[in-house]
């Protein structure tokens, strides 16, 4: 059962908007377009994190941090279901199978948890990191 909280925690049970936060904090095109007050959040928030409060304690911050956001002109801010629409997939694809010969299949995910940022892997590739904790993203196996 899924239990809807205004699009701040995900259905695969993470905190969406820090999720999206770190995903934007690794894109390669540098800043955000924030100014010092919505830097200063997202320093606070992470800085919160990683002392071990949880997401959802800091939702007046998130609130905050999208406010600087769509001032700055992200029309998302942090919400990717907003605005981001569903990458359509030219039809069925195969799907690699687990078994003899074949590696096992995983996703990269956070570190502690927390969101509900997914990676795939890549070949030989080390694991991307996690901007809010700056740890390697963790391996999790498909079932």
């Amino acid at each position: 059962m899924e239990i809807e909280t205004g699009g701040r925690s995900g259905p695969r049970g993470g905190h969406a908007r820090l999720g999206e936060l770190c995903r934007r904090l690794t894109d390669v095109s540098g800043s955000l377009g924030l100014g010092e007050r919505g830097l200063r959040l997202i320093e606070s928030i992470t800085s919160e994190l990683r002392a071990g409060r949880t997401p959802e304690e800091l939702d007046d911050s998130f609130d905050e941090l999208e406010e600087e956001l769509l001032a700055a002109g992200h029309s998302a801010g942090l919400g990717s279901y907003r605005t981001t629409p569903t990458p359509l997939t030219p039809g069925y694809q195969q799907l690699p199978v687990a078994g003899r010969n074949h590696p096992a299949l995983h996703v990269l995910a956070c570190p502690r948890g927390h969101c509900g940022r997914v990676e795939a892997p890549g070949d030989d590739a080390p694991h991307p990191d996690c901007r809010i904790f700056e740890q390697p993203l963790r391996t999790v196996p498909l079932r």
